[in-house]
This record gives C-alpha cells, sequence and structure tokens, in this order.
C-alpha cells in the first residue's frame, strides 16, 4: 500500500492553538503514594487522616484509594494546624465545617484561623509564663510540687498532701 503524506494544513499560521481538552474526572484524581509524594506525609499518615474523618478517598475499580487534588489543599491547612499544637480532633471538627469536593478557599483559611486564633494566643501565653519562671524552678530543688507555680499553681494540691501530684492523674 502507497504511503500518503499527511494532509497539508490550509489553516492560517496566526490561527489559535488548539484548545487543550479538559481531563476526564479519572485523571484528576490522585493515588494515595501521589498524594505521599506531594505533600510529604506518610501512607500510613494519610490513612490514619481518612480513618479520622480529615480527608476522604474514593475506590477504584481495583479498590485502590484515589484522592481528588483539592485533598492537597486540605493537608496543607491539617499540616499547618498540627504545627500550631492544635489536636487532631479540633482539626477534624474544623475540617468538617469546609465544602467537600474543593480546596480551602482564603476565606475558609481566615475562617479556621479566626477561630484558632484564641487558643493560640492562650498557648503562647502559657508557654511564655513557662520559659519566664523556667530558670527560678530548675534550682528551687523542690520535688514534693507542693508549691510549684508551673506544675500547681496557687498551691491547688496543698490538700493532696505531700508528694508529687498532677491534676487529673489518677492513682
Amino acid at each position: 500500500m502507497p504511503r500518503t503524506s499527511p494532509p497539508v494544513s490550509t489553516t492560517p499560521a496566526t490561527a489559535e492553538a488548539p484548545r487543550r481538552r479538559r481531563p476526564r474526572p479519572a485523571e484528576e484524581l490522585l493515588s494515595v503514594g501521589q498524594v505521599a509524594e506531594r505533600t510529604g506525609i506518610a501512607v500510613s499518615a494519610l490513612h490514619f487522616y481518612e480513618s479520622r474523618g480529615l480527608i476522604a478517598s474514593t475506590r477504584s475499580g481495583g479498590n485502590q484509594r484515589r484522592y481528588a487534588r483539592a485533598v492537597l489543599r486540605r493537608l496543607a491547612v491539617i499540616r499547618v494546624a498540627q504545627r500550631m499544637g492544635l489536636p487532631l480532633a479540633v482539626i477534624a471538627a474544623a475540617m468538617q465545617k469546609l465544602p467537600d469536593g474543593r480546596a480551602p478557599t482564603v476565606a475558609d483559611w481566615r475562617r479556621l484561623s479566626a477561630s484558632w486564633r484564641d487558643d493560640l494566643d492562650e498557648r503562647i501565653r502559657t508557654l511564655t509564663l513557662l520559659r519566664d519562671q523556667l530558670d527560678g524552678c530548675i534550682g528551687c530543688g523542690c520535688l514534693s510540687l507542693k508549691a510549684c507555680p508551673l506544675r500547681n499553681p496557687q498551691d491547688a494540691l496543698a490538700g493532696e498532701g505531700p508528694g508529687p501530684h498532677f491534676p487529673g492523674e489518677q492513682e
């Protein structure tokens, strides 16, 4: 069979480039390995976050996890919240307030960060107090913690007797 050359284009050279087709939904999904590689978060941590409702996946025909690209931004928010010292339960509650199926927006982040601001300010105050009182505490030699301003503010545990007592600790 004779070889034919491709048809010559009659379109002027200044014509627009062809439009890129929008990827099919299956192409927009990421495997757990791809998400781990993109975020630096271990696969086991991604599974844990999913079990706690922080992120969600769908399943492929082969029952493999697939994540929407929006999960990348959600994971970034989770990482920032963890660096602030927020417990996962608090982060999970905040993530429940975000719409499913899309990445958190700047407005979403502002709402979340505003709700966490008071807690973060209190943590800063507590850590500053701890830092400022730590020098005197190390050299005090207090083993009973009876009057320790760090572990027993206002001597609240004096009635518990001698020895170390920690609030909420059960014997």
